[in-house]
């Protein structure tokens, strides 16, 4: 009988515990993806331009003695739609003096130059990552992604997913604010 109980109480246990794990697992964020890269410097890396022959984007861009401030690396395509919905407030930081550099993730150039055409080019530079070498060393899961990287080349924030509320705009501007210190 005490067997037949353990028998049955074992698995009962195991599930318990499994629904428990998996509960605790939807209370969390899914945009809160944690990276190994924080706090680190950025990879290094050098990407052509979007025309070919137009200066491109690179490490030393971050880390160049003229970059007095923090800035933004964000990872966007054309045919992303979530790209689409969060460049307003990118075009925004951009009016507001916030340094913004792109990587082109997997995008073809004639589409991403149509894209900035019709929405506006917030990126003081963009990088072409055809093959998702460089986005892969930056941990990029997926398009959009957002880095904040201060002025000595560090990464201290990584938003993964659209930038779509202004809660979420101000929460990334304050995270801006606090690499400035």
């Amino acid at each position: 009988m005490q067997a037949r109980i353990v028998l049955y109480a074992l698995p009962l246990a195991g599930f318990i515990a499994l629904a428990v794990w998996l509960a605790m697992g939807l209370g969390m964020d899914p945009r809160n993806v944690p990276s190994a890269l924080i706090d680190k410097p950025a990879p290094d890396f050098t990407l052509p331009g979007l025309d070919g022959a137009g200066e491109g984007f690179g490490t030393a861009d971050l880390r160049a003695p003229a970059n007095e401030d923090v800035v933004v690396v964000n990872v966007f395509a054309s045919w992303c739609i979530p790209c689409r919905a969060e460049h307003p407030y990118l075009m925004r930081w951009a009016e507001d003096g916030v340094t913004i550099y792109g990587i082109n993730y997997r995008d073809k150039p004639d589409d991403a130059r149509n894209w900035l055409a019709q929405l506006g080019n917030p990126y003081k530079r963009i990088g072409v990552d055809a093959n998702a070498r460089v986005s892969i060393d930056w941990g990029v899961y997926g398009v959009p992604e957002t880095f904040i990287v201060d002025r000595s080349g560090h990464i201290r924030f990584k938003q993964v997913g659209p930038i779509t509320t202004p809660d979420l705009a101000r929460a990334f501007r304050e995270k801006i604010a606090a690499a400035r210190q």
